[in-house]
């Protein structure tokens, strides 16, 4: 198989600078910060400040080593990582919805951050409700706890 290469586009200005504290969803955060793209990718923002929210694709930096099976935080048991959002992923990838406030030269002012400051970003693409959200019937496990993801905070358990 051919290899896969993806290099960060930008990085995350972010008032968390360690796992411990930190949001583990956006619809838990109101955390203000910046997204900084990189000047050879600042043409591809043309259009974007039409968008009130966005989807970030980032990378895990600070993750030291992936795990196929973890404890999530919102539950007391373990799980196979492709049924969590636990950051210890095999590729490291994450996603965040983010408010997107204004767009000033290279900057990005975004709110609802769940992201460390310094946190490579590796795509960006506009979020639109009709295209992206439905209806589920289940969600597996979560199905009882999936409130508690505005109040559960990093605990430092995945560096």
């Amino acid at each position: 198989m051919k290899s896969i290469k993806i290099h960060p586009i930008g990085i995350i200005h972010s008032p968390f600078t360690i796992p411990e504290g930190t949001p583990i969803q956006p619809g838990g955060s109101t955390a203000a910060g910046e997204i900084e793209i990189f000047d050879e990718y600042l043409e591809g923002l043309t259009d974007l400040e039409g968008f009130s929210h966005i989807i970030v694709l980032f990378h895990f930096h600070k993750i030291e080593q992936e795990k196929l099976i973890v404890k999530p935080y919102m539950d007391s048991v373990f799980h196979g990582i492709f049924s969590t959002r636990s950051p210890a992923r095999p590729n490291r990838i994450g996603f965040s919805i983010v408010r997107l406030d204004k767009i000033t030269g290279n900057k990005l002012f975004v709110r609802n951050l769940d992201m460390l400051d310094e946190t490579p970003v590796i795509d960006i693409k506009p979020f639109v409700p009709s295209m992206d959200f439905f209806e589920v019937e289940k969600t597996g496990w979560l199905e009882d706890k999936v409130h508690r993801h505005k109040t559960t905070k990093d605990d430092g358990r995945f560096i």
